[in-house]
């Protein structure tokens, strides 16, 4: 749905002005590789609060402390 969101909108831009629709066509590859490192950095840093939240909890997991809104994420 996301998507044929975006063509629509892109064929709007088309129709009312060509030159700008062509400009985002050309750039949204560029903006995409721009941003890749900072994905990147966030999916490092979910990992380590991930990583620091295991080893934080682990005390009360080894006394038996279950969950159970863990698997509803």
């Amino acid at each position: 749905m996301k998507s044929l969101l975006v063509i629509v909108g892109w064929c709007l831009l088309f129709v009312l002005c060509w030159p700008l629709a062509l400009l985002a066509i050309v750039l949204w590859p560029v903006l995409w590789l721009l941003s890749l490192p900072f994905r990147l950095i966030g999916i490092s840093f979910e990992a380590l609060f991930a990583l620091i939240r295991a080893i934080l909890f682990l005390p009360a997991r080894l006394l038996g402390y279950r969950d159970h809104s863990a698997g509803r994420s």
